[in-house]
């Protein structure tokens, strides 16, 4: 692996390296360098480093830096499924195009032959962090529609997003429909007798109907995040200056924007807070998506892209769990998201679109 790409070979010549080639710094150097591991990252380790300099150059006095994780397993997932690539691809190419908030990029660095990567960004504290546990209202929600027009609408039938190779997910529901049988034995494993019957059901019926589903042909696409969910969203942030930052750009993907709407609403509300402003929730969706010239694209529109999509937050539940370190935490947030895909299945006939 590449050494001076970890997390623990940061030091503050590493740093001032990094900073002087950003522009960032002019002549002077980092002295010390305090660094304190932040978020609850499944695939990546992200790191806060509060740095001191030898003179005044007005540079910030804190940054975030983003790694490979260092759990072997974990580290597997990220590398072997491109995600570290597409998360590099995401700051390289995209970031600049589109009008969500994410943190600002000060350097980012890529060795693709054993996947490891460095990404130093802005430090957006103080913030509040989202929980994918604990979940949110309806005022976090509706940052959350904004900011997911911000990253759909800029890019909307944008034909030059293939040009990224990056963003060529083509050959993973290839790869979903192999593998979904061993890792839903593994989910039956882990959460029978904890995951509600009818919830086990819906998983048991998507996976009995994925090879054969029709796939499908939208007439509009865009570029997605891919894990739209509070786990990846600071609120607040900048002590209030910034309302919402989107944090994670390890899945962007070219598909149907509904795809993170549907994603969001089935995990961070709780069921009933889905159900009472859900429709709500995405027209306020569609009103800001307007905001950026997005208008032949009307509810029943989106209604239907949300039932097309919103099974993938079942899908990522159950293919996830088997697919990374297990912990305490990790079953707690698959469960949720399972039941909450679930009931937003259920409740949305979504498996009558698979066949």
């Amino acid at each position: 692996m590449a050494a001076d790409l970890e997390g623990s070979a940061v030091d503050a010549a590493w740093l001032t390296t990094r900073l002087r080639g950003a522009g960032v710094l002019r002549e002077a150097s980092v002295t010390s360098v305090e660094a304190t591991p932040v978020g609850v990252g499944m695939l990546g380790d992200s790191i806060r480093f509060v740095v001191k300099y030898d003179g005044d150059e007005r540079a910030p006095g804190s940054f975030v830096g983003k790694f490979a994780s260092a759990n072997p397993t974990s580290r597997q997932t990220g590398a072997g499924f491109g995600l570290y690539e597409r998360e590099v691809g995401f700051y390289r190419h995209v970031a600049d195009t589109v009008a969500i908030r994410s943190p600002k990029c000060v350097s980012i660095e890529h060795d693709p032959a054993d996947g490891t990567f460095a990404l130093l960004m802005e430090d957006l504290t103080p913030a509040r962090s989202g929980n994918q546990l604990t979940g949110c209202g309806l005022a976090d929600a509706e940052r959350a529609m904004e900011q997911a027009a911000a990253l759909h609408g800029p890019r909307w039938n944008d034909a030059t997003l293939r040009e990224h190779a990056f963003l060529d997910t083509s050959g993973a529901r290839d790869f979903v429909v192999n593998v979904f049988p061993d890792c839903l034995a593994e989910f039956h494993r882990r959460y029978d007798g904890v995951l509600e019957p009818e919830y086990m059901a819906v998983c048991d019926r998507y996976g009995a109907l994925l090879a054969n589903a029709p796939v499908p042909q939208p007439a509009n696409f865009t570029l997605t995040h891919g894990d739209f969910r509070l786990d990846n969203m600071l609120f607040d942030a900048r002590d209030g200056e910034v309302p919402l930052a989107v944090l994670d750009w390890q899945s962007p993907s070219i598909g149907l924007g509904a795809v993170d709407v549907a994603y969001f609403l089935g995990m961070a509300l709780s069921i009933e807070d889905r159900r009472a402003h859900e429709r709500h929730l995405l027209d306020y969706y569609l009103e800001q998506l307007r905001g950026y010239g997005v208008s032949d694209y009307g509810y029943d529109d989106l209604y239907r892209d949300y039932r097309l999509t919103l099974l993938s937050g079942v899908s990522t539940a159950v293919f996830a769990s088997a697919s990374t370190k297990r912990t305490e935490r990790g079953d707690a947030m698959f469960l949720a998201m399972a039941r909450g895909g679930c009931a937003q299945a259920i409740d949305c006939d979504a498996l009558a679109l698979m066949g």
